[in-house]
């Protein structure tokens, strides 16, 4: 049977989007106390059910997905921007797909208007009315206002008219550069991509016993098994070690690890490969930001879609861009391994010199390299410690040289030196840890 707390977040999840509630309302409806129906709608606001705007109330909106970082959402540009909601707040949640500046008639602004595209305009109701009744939000810059007539569309349409003070110019520019980084973002690996969904996940419930948890095991000897209240939320794990010598009856409740260790659908697999690796774990559950169970993340999945990763192009990168112009110089096994980089316009800033971050880059790449030379194919690098002397102009060739300081197993220590035209121009010391693949 669903608690009072799950039973609060099924209602709130069954209210039309736009709807507000308060507290009281959920109270009264529920018949709850204020602090029961407070929780529940602090994690349905959590969870992207309801979202709380200033001057506005707490409402019901489109639940956020679960890969929310993938996307930028018209919320995510308040701050972005320093903006105001003044019409259509249940639409925060949708995603940002591309913006118009809306310096054109309303007859030619009209091919340019798609579904939840924003409209960057000022104070031309005509525009301002033409792009919602298109499906597109609108962005209203200069601190200008709108009629109520606009505000009481955006409100019935559920897209978002926002306030700035900003010009459009300003505004464009911040918004082109999140989207550069929300793309940036999709090319990175995360758990979303690679872990066992719940319909496929083996499960029991607090009140199931040891009993249940060997038939569920079969003869797996690494075999985990989460543990779930009846509204899916992760309350513990249960291990064959923890089960061991416990009678057949006995509740998986009072076995079980509380709290365990978690991973989020939007961390990268190397973080988490790095989790695996540090604490010796074979599977971590994935959960929201509720706790509620989405799945599981196995070693094995983690450590195979690493080593898939130097075969897999998913974009061109700062990092591919670097790694495409280092090769291999010479090995010296008593003077180091030596790379060449060949600098090109887009890696220096605005004064012509090779930038800090493209360094940054070309040591790590040169690491990598020299561990995949020697059979590592899993190169964590932990800590990168660059230190520049002189500036690298541009269309340099830079000379890398990589010297071994410790190299084991699990962990490896290079000393890098950076050098043009024979002369020192940046220090790096790095320490990696190797992620040795497993079939467990």
């Amino acid at each position: 049977m669903a608690t009072k707390h799950e039973q609060i977040l099924s209602y709130i999840a069954s209210l039309g989007v736009g709807t507000k509630i308060s507290v009281r309302t959920i109270a009264k409806q529920q018949k709850v106390s204020e602090g029961t129906a407070y929780r529940a709608i602090k994690e349905a606001e959590t969870t992207g059910l309801v979202s709380t705007i200033e001057r506005v109330g707490t409402i019901r909106i489109e639940q956020k997905p679960v890969n929310n970082i993938d996307s930028l959402t018209f919320r995510a540009l308040l701050k972005l921007i320093d903006a105001k909601v003044l019409g259509g707040s249940a639409g925060l949640a949708k995603k940002l797909d591309k913006f118009v500046i809306g310096a054109m008639t309303p007859d030619e602004m009209t091919r340019y208007i798609t579904k939840n595209s924003l409209v960057i305009i000022g104070n031309r109701e005509d525009a301002q009315r033409l792009a919602l009744q298109n499906g597109a939000a609108v962005l209203i810059t200069g601190g200008f206002m709108t009629s109520d007539a606009v505000i009481g569309l955006a409100n019935s349409l559920s897209l978002p008219v926002l306030q700035t003070s900003f010009d459009t110019f300003t505004v464009a520019t911040m918004i082109n550069r999140a989207l550069s980084d929300q793309a940036i973002k999709q090319d990175i690996l995360t758990v979303a991509a690679i872990y066992t969904p719940l319909a496929e996940t083996k499960t029991a419930l607090v009140d199931d016993t040891v009993a249940d948890f060997m038939r569920l095991r079969a003869d797996r000897a690494d075999f985990v098994l989460p543990v779930i209240t009846a509204g899916g939320r992760l309350v513990g794990m249960v291990t064959p070690k923890l089960v061991a010598g416990k009678k057949p009856t006995t509740p998986l409740e009072r076995v079980m690890v509380k709290d365990p260790q978690t991973v989020r659908p939007y961390l990268s697999v190397t973080a988490v490969g790095h989790t695996m690796q540090g604490n010796g774990l074979n599977l971590l559950p994935v959960v929201d930001d509720a706790w509620q169970l989405l799945g599981i993340v196995t070693r094995t999945s983690v450590f195979a879609s690493l080593a898939d990763l130097g075969s897999t192009s998913v974009g061109t990168t700062i990092a591919d861009m670097v790694d495409a112009q280092i090769e291999l110089a010479k090995v010296q096994p008593e003077n180091g391994t030596v790379y060449l980089m060949h600098t090109t316009p887009m890696m220096t800033n605005k004064l012509g010199t090779l930038s800090f971050g493209v360094m940054s880059e070309a040591v790590n790449a040169v690491v990598t390299h020299y561990l995949n030379a020697s059979g590592r194919r899993n190169v964590l690098v932990e800590q990168l410690s660059l230190h520049s002397f002189r500036p690298i102009q541009l269309e340099s060739t830079v000379q890398v040289t990589l010297r071994p300081l410790e190299l084991t197993r699990h962990e490896g220590s290079f000393d890098i030196e950076l050098q043009t035209d024979g002369l020192p121009v940046a220090k790096a010391l790095v320490t990696c840890q190797l992620l040795e693949r497993t079939s467990r």
